[in-house]
């Protein structure tokens, strides 16, 4: 019976006889706009047959799915598990055991001088007992009392100076294990820790050595876009300064690795779609369509952002007020004052959403402390329905809005075929079908024959009418009938699965506390062109902005810069190439050493009624004036109210020297001014309408 036990005793033995644990060393970290990619190198010896082994010393926020291991060789696997284990530091500390190993060492060494002291004074007592000078037997002379004294003496003296260096060797030694044991002692009280741990099992054919890649995704990492753009003066090209700031809270420092940027999205979906089928039926014209929030693709979040400020505008670049920007998630928010503007403290959450009656709503990470908003209108809140007690009817933004369309519609003598523009077919009937049809422009190329068919209301983003006068300006006598611009969803530049990697030279070291670590990408010297510019009706300050072409090729990404003008800070801006077109344009900062004014005229006319109409005319006078020493181009810009109802009659336009936009009502006026040059500009208006009503002017 003693055989059965031996070998139920020895059972755990054999059975964890093949489990070792492995240390790893960090080589390469992939760092994404959010979550990194961490690689590993290990080296471990396999037996024959099942091996377990333990990785040790990891994050404890890998996403489990993502681990990948290469360097198998012959060796297959049969299983793979991650678990977090919770240890006291001291123990998952690569050091605890070079430190134990050390005071044993010092230790040894100090008990070796200690067993030499005591040899020394063992000798020193010997001499001490035996220094005889004389004896009962025999006399000695004085020559040998003199060779005696001097050898007690030169050994005594050299027992005496051994010790002492004995003892300074033995007190050097102690201090060093001191030292080594407060360390063990801060490390044996240090709180618990969380380590994340892969145990793999292998198989091998037969014994061998593995050099083993092990890979992996983190949480709680990434990296956000900063610029530094800096100009020397008007004639200087700029110096962009792509740098990276990067940052990490994994639980795992990186230490002296090779850092990757990159822009790519580690959680991209590339599975396929599934398509179904779709089935059609009727419904009611008053059914209402709910519009989801539109988020902004390629902005990565930024944690170092506390506060926010910004401007929220209509598609036009009217100011919006009353605009809820509220942290997502959360109930800390504010609201647009009358100018459009919001500042917002943001000490939690990671996006901010931004919500307005009549206007899609718009979610956004909070990658910079300097956010401006566009929004644009949600064509299906012209279909909501307001129940009364009369019956049905339309809030007072739809129905304004389908009174307006109406009127376009009427220009253009027919209904617009095969589209929903904004809802109007809610509000109106089918149309005469021997009305001509307007001419169609989808995505910048005009369509002929165009049917109902064509477009799928989905396909959709944005319809624009040109009134007839614009429409036959602009495409001749194919326009005489009107025509209907159609942007569609496919036209917009979409966010791609592919991505840049930008492969820093030199290692980094990033520790995992969450600070920021910057890293500088590249540099470029860029050719920019410089102007001044002004809009007073808007702002009295005027403006030095430099643009510049051909950004695309150094693929930027959405992020704050900071922008240095003559060796000055100027102040900080956003850098947002999503949302540039062919140009970029900076603004450098304020130079108060141009100022530009404008006032309205008082001399009215002394009719300002004709009829069931009242007249208004307007007439603005700008004055600019150049106090620098050298000549500048400015670009000074106004505008002219647009009419959006038949009842409100814009005339009598003198714009003089500026180029008018007729389109978008803008005047511009691109002027060269010498040193200390002054020069007035002015342009005027008269507006009619119904005496009863108001406007907004």
């Amino acid at each position: 019976m003693k055989n059965p036990v031996f070998i139920f005793l020895l059972f755990p033995f054999f059975f964890f006889a093949n489990e070792q644990k492995v240390p790893s060393k960090i080589q390469k970290v992939t760092v994404y706009l959010s979550g990194a990619q961490i690689t590993r190198t290990a080296q471990c010896h396999l037996k024959e047959g099942s091996n377990e082994v333990v990785f040790t010393g990891l994050s404890h926020k890998i996403d489990e799915g993502s681990i990948q291991i290469s360097g198998l060789n012959t060796v297959s696997i049969l299983s793979i598990a991650y678990g977090i284990n919770y240890l006291k530091e001291s123990e998952s500390n690569p050091d605890f055991k070079e430190w134990e190993d050390t005071i044993i060492k010092l230790e040894r060494e100090i008990a070796l001088l200690n067993n030499t002291i005591i040899g020394l004074k063992e000798e020193e007592t010997v001499l001490t007992h035996n220094r005889l000078v004389n004896s009962d037997t025999q006399a000695l002379s004085l020559d040998r009392v003199k060779q005696v004294g001097q050898y007690y003496r030169e050994r005594i003296t050299a027992i005496k100076n051994e010790i002492f260096d004995t003892t300074l060797k033995i007190n050097t030694l102690k201090l060093k294990v001191g030292a080594l044991q407060l360390q063990l002692a801060e490390a044996n009280n240090a709180p618990e820790k969380e380590q994340g741990e892969i145990t793999i099992t292998f198989n091998a054919p037969m014994a061998m050595p593995l050099d083993l890649t092990l890979t992996y995704l983190v949480e709680d990492a990434g990296w956000v876009p900063n610029y530094d753009i800096k100009s020397t003066g008007l004639n200087a090209p700029l110096s962009l300064a792509y740098k990276a700031n990067v940052y990490q809270k994994t639980g795992q420092d990186w230490d002296n690795v090779k850092v990757v940027l990159s822009t790519g999205n580690p959680n991209y979906n590339i599975a396929k779609p599934q398509l179904e089928t779709k089935y059609l039926d009727f419904v009611s014209p008053y059914q209402k369509r709910h519009s989801t929030a539109a988020k902004k693709k390629g902005y990565a979040y930024n944690p170092n952002i506390k506060k926010v400020v910004g401007t929220i505008t209509d598609e036009s670049g009217e100011p919006l007020p009353g605009v809820n920007v509220l942290v997502k998630g959360t109930t800390q928010g504010t609201s647009t004052d009358f100018d459009g503007n919001y500042t917002l403290d943001v000490p939690y959450g990671q996006e901010l959403s931004f919500t307005y009656i009549g206007m899609v709503p718009q979610e956004l990470p909070l990658y910079s402390s300097i956010i401006n908003v566009r929004m644009e209108e949600d064509a299906n809140a012209l279909d909501e329905v307001v129940v009364t007690a009369m019956g049905t009817s339309r809030s007072k933004k739809a129905l304004a809005y389908a009174v307006s369309t109406v009127d376009m519609e009427n220009q253009l003598n027919g209904r617009v075929a095969g589209v929903n523009i904004r809802g109007t077919n809610s509000y109106r009937g089918k149309s005469e079908s021997n009305h001509p049809s307007p001419l169609y422009i989808v995505d910048g190329v005009p369509m002929s024959d165009f049917s109902e068919e064509d477009l799928d209301q989905n396909e959709i983003q944005h319809i624009e009418i040109l009134e007839l006068g614009e429409a036959a300006s602009l495409y001749g006598s194919r326009g005489s009938n009107g025509v209907v611009l159609i942007t569609t969803k496919k036209s917009r530049t979409n966010e791609k699965a592919t991505k840049t990697d930008f492969e820093i030279k030199k290692p980094y070291s990033i520790a995992s506390n969450g600070d920021i670590n910057a890293i500088e990408i590249n540099t470029f010297i860029i050719p920019a062109t410089y102007e001044y510019f002004a809009a007073p009706i808007i702002d009295e300050n005027v403006f030095l902005t430099a643009s510049f072409k051909d950004w695309e090729k150094h693929q930027l990404l959405p992020g704050e810069a900071n922008i240095y003008f003559e060796g000055a800070y100027a102040g900080k801006t956003v850098l947002d190439p999503y949302t540039t077109q062919k140009e970029m344009i900076l603004s450098l900062g304020i130079d108060n050493n141009i100022t530009v004014s404008r006032q309205q005229d008082r001399n009215f006319k002394s009719k300002s009624f004709t009829g069931s109409n009242r007249i208004l005319d307007r007439t603005y006078n700008l004055e600019v004036k150049n106090n620098k020493n050298v000549e500048v181009s400015l670009k000074l810009m106004d505008r002219v109210p647009k009419s959006q109802n038949k009842e409100i009659k814009i005339d009598d336009i003198i714009v003089n020297n500026a180029t008018y936009d007729e389109k978008k009502g803008l005047l511009t006026w691109n002027l060269k001014l010498s040193a200390q040059q002054n020069q007035k500009e002015s342009f005027s208006f008269q507006i009619k309408y119904p005496k009863e009503k108001h406007i907004s002017l």
